[in-house]
């Protein structure tokens, strides 16, 4: 089962995966410039990548788990991080 970790701070959230793993299920061009890329791992914003990329997951019939990870206080580091381009 894979497991991936959702970043949360007070105003969004994030889905970090591995860019190479993103390539197989999710064409990037479909990916919005509200996700953030660093060191290998994209950061796909909630409303609308992080979905995709589940969704497409679920119809590959991959078996998954979300961990949270929760920044309570301030914002996530994500936010600085550069935005995800294709």
């Amino acid at each position: 089962m894979n497991k991936y970790v959702f970043h949360e701070d007070p105003g969004h959230g994030w889905l970090e995966v591995d860019r190479h793993e993103l390539e197989r299920f999710v064409d990037l061009s479909e990916v919005s410039e509200f996700s953030y890329e660093k060191n290998g791992k994209v950061y796909l914003e909630e409303d609308c990548d992080a979905g995709l990329f589940l969704q497409a997951l679920k119809d590959s019939g991959v078996e998954y788990k979300l961990v949270e990870k929760v920044y309570r206080t301030h914002d996530a580091p994500i936010r600085n991080y550069p935005r995800f381009h294709p």
